[in-house]
C-alpha cells in the first residue's frame, strides 16, 4: 500500500496542501469560465484529487474527499455560484474523482511499479471516460435545472474539460507524489524544468498574441518538456499551455478571435488545442517510461549475469563466430591458471592438438543449428598439464545490435571425473582380462577357449575353413608335485606354457583348461601344420626345466584332432582327448593324430 509522502509533517498538513490546491485551481478555472453557472474549459481539481487518493491508503480516502469538497465550495462562491449550485457541482466532482481512483486502485493496486504503468494507463483512460461521462450527465442536469443551460452542450463541455484535466493532472500528481522532493531538488533538474517551461510559455504566449494561425508552434517546446521531464514535464507543460491559452483568449488576444466564434466555440477550440498537446505528449511519456523500464531491466539482467558469471565455479566464455574470445569469467584463473584477460582473443594453442579440429566442428555445429551441445576436450593449464573440461555451447545473439550470432561456452573441470572413469575402465578391462586369462600362466582360460573354439567350428560350417586342435598334458605331473612341491609344479606349468607359445603363430590360441591340461587351437590349420606344431612342442620340451633350484626333465603327450568337414566343438574335443589317450598309452612323450572326417 502507498504511504504518506515524507514531506507531509502531520495528518492535517497533508490535507491543507490538498485543500489549497483544490481551492486555487477551482477559482482559476471558474474565473476563466466568464460567468456564473458556466462550465470551465479545463478542470484540473479532479485530477489532483484522483492522483492524491491513489498516493494514499484507501482507508484515508473519506477524509481527503471531505477536504476536497469543503475546499471547492468557497472558490465557487467567490466565482459567483449560488450555494445550491456549488454544492451540487462539487458533489459531481467528488463522484468523478472517486470513480477514477477507485477503479484504478481496485485493478492496479500498486501504481508505483513501472511495470504496471502501461496497463494502468489503459485502465485509467477507460475509467476517466466513464466517470467523466457520468459526472457530466449529472452536472449538466444541475446546470440545466438551475441556470437553463442547454443540456447536451453542457454535457459535452463538461466531458471534454474534465477528461483533459484528469488525463493530464492525475498523471502529473501521481508522478510528483512518487518523486516527492527529488522532483525539485535533484541536481540540474529544477533549472532545466524551469527553463523548458519558460520556453513553452514564451512560445505559447507569442502564438496567442498574434492574429496569425501559428498555435502549432507551441507543440515542439511541449514535446521537449515531456521528453526531458517525462510525466511531470508533460503535465505541467499542458497546464501552463492551457493557462496561457485560456488567459490570453479571455483577454481578447489570439487568432481564435479572428474566427467569428462565440465564447462556447472559442472554449471548444481551446479544449481541442489542449487535447492535441495531450495526444502528443502523453504517448511520448509512456513510450519513454517503457523504454526506461526495459533499459532498467536490461541493466539488472546484465548485472545479475555478470554477478553469476564472475562468481560461478564454471568458466564462462563468450566467443565470436571466428573463435575470438570477447569475455572470459574469472573462474578461468582457478581452472587453468591464466588471468581472464590473458585468454581473450584467439588462443587455440591452449586446446590439446588432438581436440582442436573436433572443437572447431562442434562450435560450427552449435552456431549453425542453434541448439546447445555438450562436448569434452582438453585445455592446457598454465603450468603445462592438460585439464579435461565438459563444455556446453549455445548460440546467443550478439549484444551490439549487429545481428550476428555469438557463442557462449560454459565449461567445468572434469579432470577428476575423467581420471575416475579411466581408472574404472582400466579396472573393467582388467576384470575382463582376468575372466578370460589363466592367472598362473597368463594363457587363455577355458572360457576364452570355448568361445574361440565355438567360433572356429561355425566358420568351418559356413565357409569350410579347416580347424585343428591339440590337446596335451605334462607327463607324470602328479609325481612332480608330490616329490618337489606345488611351487615347483607351478614353475613347471609356467615354463611349459611359455614353450607352447614359442611353438605357435600369434594367431593361434594356447589355453590352459585346468591342472596340467593345455590345448592349442589352430584356426585355418591343415593336418600337416598341426603335426608340425606337435613336433615343435615335443622338441621344445626336450630341454630341461629349472624349477626352484631343481633341474627337471619334463615331457608331454599330445593328441591332435583335425577337421575339414562341419563338426561341433564337443566332438572335436572328444577326438583330441581320444588321441591324447592313445599317445600316453603308446609310451608318452609323443603325439597321435585322430582320424577325422
Amino acid at each position: 500500500m502507498a504511504t504518506r509522502p515524507t514531506w507531509s509533517r502531520t495528518y492535517w498538513f497533508d490535507r491543507c496542501i490538498l485543500a489549497a490546491l483544490i481551492a486555487s485551481t477551482a477559482w482559476l478555472s471558474l474565473t476563466l469560465a466568464r460567468g456564473p453557472g458556466e462550465l470551465a474549459a479545463i478542470w484540473v481539481g479532479n485530477g489532483i484529487l484522483a492522483g492524491w487518493l491513489l498516493s494514499r491508503r484507501t482507508a484515508s480516502w473519506p477524509g481527503y474527499l471531505a477536504v476536497a469538497f469543503v475546499a471547492e465550495l468557497p472558490a465557487r462562491m467567490l466565482a459567483g455560484d449560488e450555494p445550491l449550485y456549488a454544492v451540487a457541482i462539487a458533489a459531481c466532482n467528488l463522484i468523478e474523482a472517486l470513480g477514477v481512483a477507485g477503479a484504478v486502485r481496485r485493478l492496479v493496486p500498486d501504481t508505483r511499479d513501472p511495470r504496471n504503468w502501461m496497463r494502468m494507463g489503459g485502465i485509467a483512460i477507460a475509467a476517466t471516460l466513464l466517470a467523466c461521462a457520468t459526472s457530466g450527465v449529472l452536472a449538466a442536469g444541475v446546470a440545466h435545472a438551475l441556470h437553463a443551460q442547454p443540456f447536451l452542450p453542457a454535457v459535452g463541455r463538461w466531458f471534454s474539460a474534465h477528461v483533459l484535466g484528469m488525463v493530464v493532472v492525475a498523471t502529473m500528481t501521481l508522478v510528483a507524489q512518487r518523486e516527492r522532493s527529488r522532483l525539485f531538488v535533484a541536481p540540474g533538474r529544477t533549472t532545466s524544468l524551469v527553463a523548458t517551461l519558460a520556453l513553452l510559455v514564451a512560445v505559447t504566449a507569442g502564438a496567442f498574441l498574434t492574429e496569425y494561425a501559428v498555435l502549432f508552434l507551441a507543440y515542439p517546446p511541449l514535446l521537449l518538456v515531456a521528453m526531458r521531464h517525462r510525466f511531470v514535464g508533460a503535465g505541467v507543460g499542458v497546464i501552463a499551455m492551457a493557462l496561457v491559452a485560456a488567459t490570453l483568449t479571455t483577454l481578447g488576444h489570439g487568432p481564435l478571435w479572428q474566427q467569428g466564434l462565440d465564447d462556447t466555440g472559442r472554449i471548444a477550440l481551446i479544449q481541442l488545442y489542449i487535447a492535441g498537446g495531450c495526444l502528443m505528449a502523453i504517448p511520448v511519456c509512456l513510450a519513454l517510461a517503457e523504454r526506461d523500464r526495459l533499459a532498467s531491466r536490461l541493466r539488472d539482467s546484465e548485472r545479475r549475469y555478470r554477478m553469476l558469471a564472475d562468481h560461478s565455479h564454471d568458466a564462462i566464455t563468450r566467443l565470436r563466430a571466428d573463435g575470438q574470445r570477447i569475455y572470459v569469467s574469472p573462474a578461468a584463473m582457478d581452472m587453468l591458471g591464466w588471468e581472464a584477460g590473458e585468454l581473450l582473443g584467439s588462443r587455440w594453442e591452449i586446446v590439446h592438438p588432438d581436440d582442436r579440429q573436433p572443437l572447431e566442428l562442434a562450435m560450427a555445429d552449435a552456431l549453425a543449428s542453434g541448439e546447445p551441445r555438450t562436448d569434452t576436450y582438453r585445455l592446457r593449464h598454465r603450468d603445462g598439464h592438460y585439464v579435461w573440461v565438459e563444455a556446453v555451447s549455445r548460440a546467443i545473439p550478439a549484444d551490439d545490435g549487429s545481428g550476428r550470432t555469438d557463442l557462449m561456452i560454459t565449461a567445468r573441470n572434469i579432470s577428476r571425473r575423467v581420471a575416475a572413469e579411466q581408472a574404472l575402465e582400466e579396472s573393467r578391462r582388467e576384470l575382463e582380462r582376468q575372466s578370460r586369462v589363466d592367472a598362473l600362466t597368463d594363457l587363455a582360460n577355458r572360457r576364452q577357449f570355448d568361445e574361440r573354439l565355438s567360433l572356429a567350428c561355425k566358420r568351418l560350417q559356413r565357409h569350410g575353413t579347416p580347424v585343428a586342435l591339440l590337446g596335451m598334458d605334462i607327463d607324470r605331473f602328479k609325481t612332480i608335485n608330490d616329490d618337489h612341491g606345488h611351487a615347483a609344479g607351478d614353475a613347471v606349468l609356467q615354463a611349459f606354457a611359455s614353450r607352447l607359445c614359442e611353438s605357435v603363430r600369434e594367431t593361434d590360441l594356447v589355453a590352459r583348461l585346468g591342472g596340467d591340461e593345455f590345448v592349442i587351437l589352430l584356426e585355418d590349420g591343415s593336418a600337416d601344420g598341426a603335426e608340425a606344431v606337435a613336433r615343435k612342442v615335443i622338441e621344445a620340451m626336450g630341454r630341461p626345466i629349472v624349477a626352484g633350484g631343481l633341474t627337471l626333465e619334463v615331457t608331454t603327450s599330445i593328441g591332435v584332432a583335425h577337421a575339414q568337414q562341419p563338426v561341433d566343438a564337443a566332438t572335436l574335443m572328444a577326438r583330441a582327448d581320444a588321441a591324447l589317450y592313445v599317445a600316453k598309452k603308446a609310451g608318452r612323450n609323443r603325439y597321435h593324430v585322430a582320424t577325422t572326417g
